[in-house]
């Protein structure tokens, strides 16, 4: 099979359409489901999975997807890549933590999984391209390089989650929903009776199901919670914390430190296992450090002015970015932010293309 694309199917509206989009420009299509290791029925934590589990997981995920095969009329396929999950994405997502940093494995996972491993998975079926439910553009330059651009759905854009995607990585890219909002999604789905298996919107981190992010992390064998003292900024001692993993920057619940204004958590000390908190004008700054760059289009070799994105759901502001080597740069802010936070992705825009991202140091 020639030109093959796999649509990664999540059971969503958004690769559900996509896969439709595609269908009838023509395309010959195969959809890819992955197993993550975290599916119902599979607790984490748990050790090796036994065969009588990972069996039920695929026969579960057969069943739930068949649905999709028969609606779109291209044959489903499920990988298992419980193993690949589990050493790139949920062991930086606890190795960061255990640092005293906050992760984004959705910054991981893209590169690693479903632009790498499932595309390489997926090459026996006649696969050699990959396609997602992802609000972000592909566009080719004059000297034939790819450029990435965010989402026409400023409120769905996506494109933060995909600054880390290499030249051939984008070449073998597509995301038919680039130029749509999601309202356009779900009415093309209502059009064509396409009816998703999974009606919730996805999670930022798809292997934690409630959002306990403590507990799980607690569960994990080798964790070892960084308990200590809480101090404010200038090193009282205001009380005690459970581990330094429950928390991040600008995190005002649960620090259990009474006054007549709220706290903040202003950094982590990993060293000393201290949570400093603070006020929250404490909370902002006028520059950071990024390191491990991936520059989809080269590093540039003089500072430049970029708007950037220090997390997801934050609105890209101006910058200057003074490159300190071809992976790392220092940021500075044209107004002082709040909670930019070590171990996030930061991710740089001039205008709606993305010139690259990095983590917070």
């Amino acid at each position: 099979m020639q030109n093959c694309t796999a649509v990664a199917l999540s059971g969503g509206i958004d690769s559900l359409v996509s896969a439709a989009l595609l269908k009838e420009q023509g395309r010959r299509l195969i959809g890819v489901h992955f197993l993550n290791g975290y599916e119902t029925g599979m607790a984490p934590g748990s050790g090796p999975y036994t065969d009588a589990s990972i069996a039920s997981a695929l026969e579960h995920a057969q069943r739930t997807m068949l649905p999709l095969g028969e609606q779109l009329g291209i044959p489903i396929y499920i990988i298992d890549l419980r193993a690949e999950f589990q050493s790139l994405v949920v062991n930086y997502f606890i190795s960061t933590y255990q640092s005293g940093k906050t992760p984004n494995p959705c910054i991981v996972c893209n590169p690693s999984i479903k632009f790498d491993i499932l595309l390489k998975k997926a090459a026996s079926w006649g696969a050699n391209r990959v396609a997602t439910g992802h609000y972000a553009r592909i566009e080719t330059a004059a000297d034939g390089g790819k450029r990435l651009f965010s989402g026409k759905d400023k409120r769905k854009d996506q494109s933060y989650f995909l600054a880390r995607l290499n030249q051939t990585q984008l070449a073998v890219a597509e995301f038919p929903l680039g130029q749509m909002n999601k309202e356009q999604t779900r009415r093309i789905a209502r059009q064509r009776g396409l009816i998703p298996v999974c009606a919730q919107e996805s999670q930022d981190v798809c292997f934690i199901k409630d959002g306990a992010y403590g507990d799980f992390l607690a569960n994990q064998p080798g964790f070892h919670p960084l308990e200590g003292p809480i101090e404010d900024i200038n090193g009282q001692v205001l009380g005690r914390h459970k581990g330094l993993h429950r928390y991040t920057i600008g995190q005002r619940r649960g620090l259990n430190c009474p006054s007549s204004e709220p706290f903040y958590v202003v950094r982590m000390d990993q060293k000393r296992r201290s949570l400093v908190v603070g006020r929250k004008n404490d909370l902002f700054t006028d520059t950071c450090q990024v390191n491990q760059i991936n520059w989809i289009s080269g590093p540039p070799d003089r500072p430049i002015q970029v708007m950037t994105r220090v997390r997801y759901r934050h609105k890209a502001v101006p910058s200057t970015l003074i490159p300190l080597d071809s992976t790392r740069a220092q940021i500075c802010f044209e107004n002082p932010e709040a909670a930019v936070t070590p171990g996030q992705g930061a991710v740089f825009y001039q205008a709606e293309e993305v010139l690259g991202g990095g983590w917070i140091e």
